[in-house]
This record gives structure tokens, C-alpha cells and sequence, in this order.
């Protein structure tokens, strides 16, 4: 991919950034929009090779990588039902790999450290649309609120290091992400892989119908991976504040809409069965993006239907051997 004229290529030549995550699904996107920009040095780890839980093993990283930037993506995630089912493990591995990581930074001090959060840190009734200024006014849905909360921890460490320390850190706010190289096992996906892996699969295997969880009132906003990429590096660049800040698309859909598209999309023409004993989750999702424009200029770039397209495209194309007849013989 040539240049981007909003690449800030100077912010970064002399910089070292680890990038935590980075060989996951948003990760992956940060890196290669750093190696555009022509960071110094880029750092991505694999969670086998530092264990960001183990805090001797964030101080070796942090002596031997040297970090001048730090981008902290990675996080353990998952749809409804891992939350469900996993609630502590969420909210431990969260907390300590943020608040470990962030602490050790400041010690070591390193330049800048740019902490991502989650839409789900939000309280469950937030007014729509989500104004940054309201996060702290109640609680979060029930179901993805240990994740949530812990990653909100952040929010509070950023911004109390920077008051006390001067430690400059910041912290990003991303709706639910989508896009290629997301994570489609059905165990742990969110939803939109879940949802084209079902169509998918369904199409193939000829089935007249396919279940889904809630009654599909909710509505959620997604952001298309490559564009959260671009906005986490313009705000790494660019904002220097103790405010959160949203990034998201500002496009707000029902899941049954969302439904509909993604079978249209894959070619699926059977029944769409509602499952109202799952839970719906949060009830709406959208986001204020006022403040990221008006900040460090991001505004998402990707309509929703073509980034739906190449992550259908992508999944296919990468996955022929998850669409063998053993698996289509399977339930989804």
C-alpha cells in the first residue's frame, strides 16, 4: 500500500513501539499501518513470548524492548456467551495485564502509552449517543460488565498517572470492531464472525433456517478494523489529553437488520429463528465521534456494506478448510 498523505511519518521515525496484541486481529492492522508510517522499530510479541499477566515478565519486556510508545491492544475477548461463561477469567486477565503494563511503563518511562478500552464500558442505559462524559454513570450490561469494567480501570490509571506523574498516557474508546482476520471460532467470536460462519456454513450444508440469540431489537455501531487501526495511530500522534475518547463509525443498525444484510450478503435464503432465551445484551450501541474529529481528525472512512463484503470475502477465501464436508456434516 503506497503513502497516505494523513500518515505522520515524522511523529514516528525515530520511535520504538510495542504494539501488545499485535498479532491478533486489531493488532495486526496497528502494525502495519506503523510499518507505513515508518516507525523506528516495531515490537509484537506473542502472549507465549510475554505474559502480560506475569509482571517479571513485563519488566524483561519492557528492559529489553525499550519502548518509547507503547499501544496497548491486547485484551481476551469474546461474544455474550464466553462472557457468560468466563466472567472472572475476563475481568482478571484484563485488569492485570493494563494496570501491570501501565504502571511498569511509567516506572521505565516511556513516552507515551496509548490504552484502548472498550464500548463495553459503558453503563447498560447510557442516552444515545454515547457521550464520553457519561461512562461513569452506571453500571454496565450484566453480561460483559467484568470485561468492561476492567478494561474502564485503564481510564481511571491513565489519568491518574498523568495527574500525579505527568505520565503521558491516553485512552481510546472503540465500538465493536469487524473486519479480515477476525476471530470466527464459534466459541469465542463476536458477533458478525459468528453470524457469517453461520450463514455461511448453512448455505452450504442446505439448511431451511438458522438460530439466533435475542429477539434482534438491539442495535449495535461496528467499526471496520483498518479504519480503528487509523484512528488509534492519529490519536497516538495527535492527542496528548486525560479525556477519553470514542472512535467508532457513528452507524447505528438492529441486529435483525444486521442479520438480514450478512444472509443477503452470503447468499443464505433460509429462516432467521430468534432464540429469546439468549440474551439480548446491551439494548443500543452508538457513539458521539464528535470529539476524535474535532481532536486529532479521525473519521471512519469505510461504509458498512463493503467492509461486511471483504470480511465475507476473507473468511472464505482463508477458511476452505473450516467449510469441509466432515464440518458442513456438523451443527454449527
Amino acid at each position: 500500500m503506497g503513502q497516505n498523505p494523513d500518515d505522520d511519518t515524522t511523529f514516528w521515525r525515530d520511535k520504538r513501539v510495542w504494539v501488545t496484541g499485535g498479532a491478533g486481529f486489531l493488532g495486526s492492522f496497528i502494525v502495519e499501518g506503523l510499518q507505513r508510517r515508518g516507525a523506528k522499530e516495531i515490537f509484537a510479541p506473542r502472549s507465549s513470548q510475554v505474559d502480560l499477566r506475569d509482571i517479571e515478565q513485563v519488566r524483561r519486556a519492557l528492559r529489553e524492548l525499550k519502548p518509547d510508545v507503547i499501544i496497548h491492544a491486547a485484551a481476551r475477548v469474546g461474544g455474550i456467551g464466553a462472557n457468560r461463561k468466563h466472567p472472572a477469567d475476563f475481568f482478571y486477565d484484563n485488569l492485570m495485564m493494563g494496570t501491570q503494563l501501565m504502571h511498569e511503563a511509567y516506572l521505565r518511562n516511556v513516552g507515551k502509552f496509548v490504552a484502548l478500552g472498550t464500548v463495553c464500558a459503558y453503563p447498560k442505559f447510557t442516552p444515545v449517543p454515547f457521550r464520553e462524559d457519561d461512562i461513569w454513570d452506571g453500571y454496565p450490561e450484566e453480561t460483559n460488565a467484568p470485561y468492561g469494567l476492567a478494561k474502564k480501570m485503564l481510564l481511571v490509571q491513565s489519568q491518574t498517572y498523568r495527574q500525579q506523574y505527568g505520565f503521558n498516557a491516553i485512552y481510546l474508546l472503540p465500538v465493536n470492531l469487524y473486519g479480515p482476520r477476525d476471530n470466527f471460532d464459534p466459541e469465542s467470536s463476536h458477533v458478525i464472525p459468528a453470524l457469517i460462519r453461520k450463514c455461511i456454513l448453512a448455505k452450504k450444508r442446505g439448511d431451511g433456517s438458522i438460530t439466533v440469540w435475542g429477539d434482534g431489537s438491539p442495535t449495535r455501531e461496528f467499526l471496520y478494523v483498518e479504519d480503528a487501526a487509523k484512528g488509534i495511530l492519529l490519536a497516538a500522534e495527535r492527542y496528548n489529553s486525560p479525556a477519553p475518547v470514542n472512535l467508532g463509525s457513528a452507524h447505528e443498525l438492529s441486529i435483525k437488520q444486521l442479520v438480514e444484510l450478512i444472509a443477503r450478503l452470503t447468499g443464505f435464503e433460509g429462516r432467521l429463528v430468534w432464540d429469546t432465551s439468549q440474551p439480548n445484551g446491551q439494548p443500543r450501541r452508538k457513539l458521539d465521534t464528535t470529539r476524535a474529529e474535532r481532536e486529532f481528525g479521525f473519521v471512519s472512512q469505510t461504509r458498512f456494506e463493503e467492509g461486511l463484503r471483504r470480511t465475507i470475502d476473507w473468511y472464505v477465501a482463508s477458511q476452505r478448510e473450516d467449510l469441509s464436508p466432515e464440518l458442513l456434516a456438523r451443527s454449527v
